[in-house]
């Protein structure tokens, strides 16, 4: 995947590469966007209200900073289409901070990419932030985290 010219670069900030090399980026809204970064080509908002227009295509899952979605079928089907799109476009996954909401997305994307639920916590502060995932709840979270029946 490193010679595909959409994919997200190994090594930039924030970019979560899961083992089946489909990469991610995640980040906190909060912190300045470099500008010198490419853009994605869709996004994953994980806010309480509704995020600001962004000029690529973007989903929102109101979600509560330190608590989980508030809607439990639309965010696993929100978190499937982030890695279904993954295989072939720049994904991104952004909260404020970019550490709880997002490191538990990224942990579900995980679960999705075939880690187990028990270690896919373990994967994200390994590989993308050592804070990630910020309470015991989020943990719970991933742990339960299935793909939504079709």
């Amino acid at each position: 995947m490193d010679g595909d010219a959409w994919a997200w670069r190994t090594g930039q900030p924030g970019v979560l590469v899961l083992p089946s090399g489909r990469r991610v980026r995640g980040r906190g809204l909060r912190i300045p966007l470099d500008p010198t970064a490419p853009t994605p080509s869709y996004g994953l908002y994980l806010l309480a209200r509704r995020p600001p227009e962004v000029a690529w295509e973007a989903r929102w899952v109101r979600w509560p900073d330190f608590r989980l979605p508030t809607d439990r079928t639309d965010a696993p089907a929100a978190l499937t289409e982030a890695w279904r799109r993954a295989a072939d476009e720049r994904v991104e996954i952004a909260c404020g901070g970019g550490r709880g909401r997002t490191g538990t997305a990224l942990a579900c994307l995980a679960v999705l990419d075939g880690v187990p639920p028990a270690e896919a916590v373990s994967f994200v502060r390994r590989h993308y932030d050592r804070r990630a995932v910020e309470t015991p709840w989020q943990r719970g979270y991933v742990r339960r985290f299935r793909e939504p029946a079709s």
